[in-house]
């Protein structure tokens, strides 16, 4: 009886400790399951917040791509306007020259107006006036041209005259009797010859030298000595050093001013 007892004791025991355990098991169970459940919840929530995410950075970058273009496009119509800018302005500096000459010319007619209205020359009779003052305005021209001429002959036999009468005293009588040259002349020697006293200069008579000119050599600005024409010819001339002026010796490369 005592063994009976004792079997029953143990099975409930037994019973007990496997109720214990299953409730233990049970409440771990139930326990994994909602951590399980859980952890799903938030995986799903996770993978929805990364999917929304990655829809809002696409369509961040779809903007920022529409930016960009729209950025570029920007830039393009303010280089375009620079440069319509730049063209305005130069066609701006342009007819404002144009501007100014057309004023310029304009002023000029009104003072040519005025003068034919000074003159009290009908309109009608302009033409024919103008025609009548050619034949004048051409010999005009002649006469200049004609006097020019004379002009250069009579230098010249004044240079011959002064010439001639140096020939008939000495060397050395040049007096005061000597021919103007072109204001601004200026050559340089090219010979100088200190045993006859005489030098060979760069420039003749297509640079107005005359016969009895007279010159004064410099060296560094300061002067060397004066020299009378005696010869010309073309692009060269002989001049002799006259007495009284030699200050030192001639050498090539000195310069000749009038």
């Amino acid at each position: 009886m005592f063994i009976r007892i004792s079997l029953v004791l143990a099975i409930v025991a037994a019973l007990a400790a496997a109720s214990i355990n299953f409730l233990q098991v049970h409440r771990k169970i139930t326990t994994t399951l909602a951590e399980r459940n859980q952890f799903r919840v938030e995986r799903d929530q996770e993978a929805a917040a990364n999917l929304e995410a990655q829809k809002l950075a696409s369509g961040t970058q779809a903007k920022l791509d529409q930016a960009a273009n729209k950025l570029a496009l920007t830039k393009g119509e303010r280089n375009q306007a620079i440069a319509t800018g730049d063209e305005q302005a130069k066609r701006a500096v342009a007819l404002a020259a144009a501007l100014k000459k057309t004023q310029a010319e304009l002023e000029g007619f009104n003072k040519e107006l005025a003068v034919w209205k000074s003159l009290k020359i009908p309109v009608e009779q302009v033409r024919p006036t103008l025609a009548s003052l050619k034949p004048l305005t051409e010999e005009c021209a002649q006469l200049a041209a004609e006097k020019k001429i004379l002009l250069a002959e009579t230098t010249r036999l004044e240079g011959f005259l002064a010439v001639t009468r140096r020939a008939n005293g000495t060397k050395e009588d040049y007096g005061e009797d000597f021919v103007a040259l072109p204001e601004g002349l200026k050559g340089r020697v090219l010979v100088a010859d200190p045993k006859h006293n005489f030098v060979v200069l760069d420039i003749g008579e297509k640079q107005g030298v005359l016969e009895a000119g007279q010159m004064l050599v410099n060296r560094n600005g300061k002067l060397v000595a004066k020299v009378a024409i005696r010869s010309v010819q073309s692009d060269r001339c002989i001049a002799d050093v006259m007495p009284g002026w030699k200050l030192d010796a001639l050498s090539e490369g000195d310069q000749v001013i009038y």
